[in-house]
């Protein structure tokens, strides 16, 4: 896989899968709103794609030494994979209880970001339970913060 596709591919499906579980996570929380949670993945899965796309795009301008057409496959890559992989997780939410699509939801995020360490650390040449570790212990704490923020901000409304 090209650089400048696997660079998108990469930043897309980890940024997808973290921002999708917060936000499922702490708009369940909050609302126990299967309609809410839906309509947050749908929204994520085009604004933050779009958004982290043109991030991408951006930044890859302003190194000044990728050509047009890598940027581009950066860029597309990015929305293609973020918005994709976002999207997944809605199956779960259309065909179980919301109790159970969550923990789904975690589950099948959380071996997502497993793989994808996995797949980096031995690119890498590191040790693959270190790059796992880290990166499921961030998306780990950013499914408890969200979680609380959902549970304060049902309080407070």
């Amino acid at each position: 896989m090209k650089l400048s596709i696997r660079k998108g591919f990469s930043f897309g499906l980890t940024s997808g899968i973290i921002t999708t579980l917060g936000l499922l996570v702490g708009l369940d929380s909050g609302t126990h709103s299967k309609m809410i949670v839906i309509s947050g993945i749908l929204i994520i899965a085009i604004a933050d794609a779009m958004s982290d796309a043109l991030g991408i795009h951006i930044s890859e301008e302003s190194e000044n030494h990728h050509s047009q057409k890598e940027i581009w496959e950066s860029t597309i890559s990015t929305f293609l994979s973020k918005f994709v992989f976002s999207m997944t997780f809605i199956i779960p939410i259309l065909f179980l209880e919301l109790y159970y699509a969550i923990i789904t939801c975690i589950v099948w995020g959380l071996s997502l970001i497993a793989i994808i360490s996995y797949l980096i650390a031995k690119k890498e040449n590191v040790k693959p339970y270190k790059v796992i570790l880290e990166h499921v212990l961030i998306t780990i704490i950013v499914i408890i913060s969200t979680y609380f923020i959902g549970r304060w901000a049902a309080m407070i409304i």
